[in-house]
């Protein structure tokens, strides 16, 4: 067996690590710049729900993570746009509803939450708990999430504790911004991704 016996001299081992150095420091820079790259796009397409899930996480690594599985999870669903008999039957349910307010006000917030649930639901977006349908149309819907989750937290107050008329008012104001929201057609992936 010949085993070649390799010597280098200071000046091939200075150049040596130079060149390693500065492969670490152009590996930091891609790395760095993909991050901040990933956390303008995120923030750019969430809004407010960046910052939420920032503060919620602790840190902007955490919320972004969950933020991509956030979009991640929505791809798996099959959320469709409404039909024009069925597009045309909830805009008819929300005029009629948004017309009992004044007489009615605590029962027509209720039931612009249950109605927002309906219109969801037909859309394709699965029953499950409040926290992870608000996950889940944050992706598509991001501008409308803080309406949402006021408006709704308002309606589920209701059964506890009573709501100033004015409060009642901002939320069926709320719901209105997210009916008039989701009832449009659903913009697409790619879309939504270069936005």
């Amino acid at each position: 067996m010949n085993v070649m016996n390799y010597q280098f001299t200071s000046d091939q081992l200075l150049w040596g690590g130079i060149i390693l150095a500065l492969l670490v420091v152009i590996a930091v820079a891609a790395y760095m710049e993909h991050r901040k790259t990933r956390t303008i796009k995120l923030r750019s397409r969430f809004g407010s729900e960046y910052d939420r899930a920032v503060k919620q996480s602790g840190s902007s690594g955490r919320a972004e993570a969950k933020l991509e599985n956030r979009s991640t999870r929505v791809q798996t669903l099959v959320i469709r746009d409404l039909g024009v008999t069925e597009h045309d039957r909830f805009v008819t349910e929300w005029y009629a509803l948004q017309s009992r307010f004044v007489d009615h006000p605590k029962s027509s917030v209720t039931d612009a939450d249950d109605l927002i649930n309906a219109l969801l639901e037909a859309r394709g977006y699965p029953q499950v708990p409040f926290e992870q349908r608000a996950d889940d149309l944050s992706v598509t819907y991001p501008r409308v999430m803080e309406d949402y989750r006021q408006a709704h937290a308002i309606a589920v107050r209701l059964g506890r504790a009573e709501a100033t008329t004015e409060e009642l008012r901002a939320a069926m104001i709320q719901y209105r911004a997210i009916f008039d929201e989701i009832v449009q057609p659903q913009k697409s992936h790619e879309a939504l991704a270069a936005s």
